[in-house]
């Protein structure tokens, strides 16, 4: 069978192609197609692309090695790339979606933590402090919020936060209390 003159191992190697190519793209472009998918949930670039390639890459196989009519291929190759996609989506993607995105933090999160001078803070200067997360430990730049020198292995307050600098204060807590961020 041809269509537009071209067999159809043609069409579908052509389609296999820039399928391929439009699925490099989308790992480099990727955030533009996400925001257009978040307004028609069902147009997932990823779940499309996937199911032309599985389509295109089935039925170039199946027009070598059977004898079907390329109907009967037509419509193997959508099955297959229906159920493949399907698991695709299924297993893989919609539990990526609902997963947790990152095991970091941000900068406002930070604020009421308690965490220790590693670096003493001079008056009116900067020093470090680390701060134990569930994913390890932060370590930041620190300053004084009321200008005070703060001394190495004290305990601190996190203040404020303002521009990637963290504003502390001298804490005592009770060590009978176990902390943990």
């Amino acid at each position: 069978m041809t269509i537009f003159g071209y067999p159809m191992e043609s069409l579908y190697l052509i389609l296999l192609v820039i399928a391929g190519l439009l699925t490099v793209l989308y790992i480099f472009f990727g955030d533009i197609a996400e925001g257009i998918s978040e307004s028609v949930f069902f147009l997932n670039p990823a779940v499309i692309l996937a199911f032309i390639v599985l389509f295109a890459a089935s039925g170039y196989v199946l027009e070598f090695i059977t004898s079907f009519s390329s109907i009967m291929i037509i419509i193997i190759s959508i099955l297959i790339a229906f159920v493949l996609v399907t698991l695709l989506n299924v297993f893989i993607l919609i539990p990526m979606s609902s997963a947790e995105e990152s095991l970091g933090y941000t900068e406002e999160s930070l604020k009421g933590r308690v965490g220790k001078i590693i670096i003493p803070v001079p008056k009116d200067g900067f020093g470090e402090i680390v701060i134990e997360n569930k994913s390890g430990m932060i370590s930041k730049t620190a300053a004084s919020y009321d200008n005070e020198i703060i001394d190495e292995g004290q305990h601190v307050l996190v203040i404020e936060v303002e521009k990637g600098i963290l504003y502390v204060v001298p804490y005592e807590f009770d060590l009978d209390y176990n902390y943990s961020g």
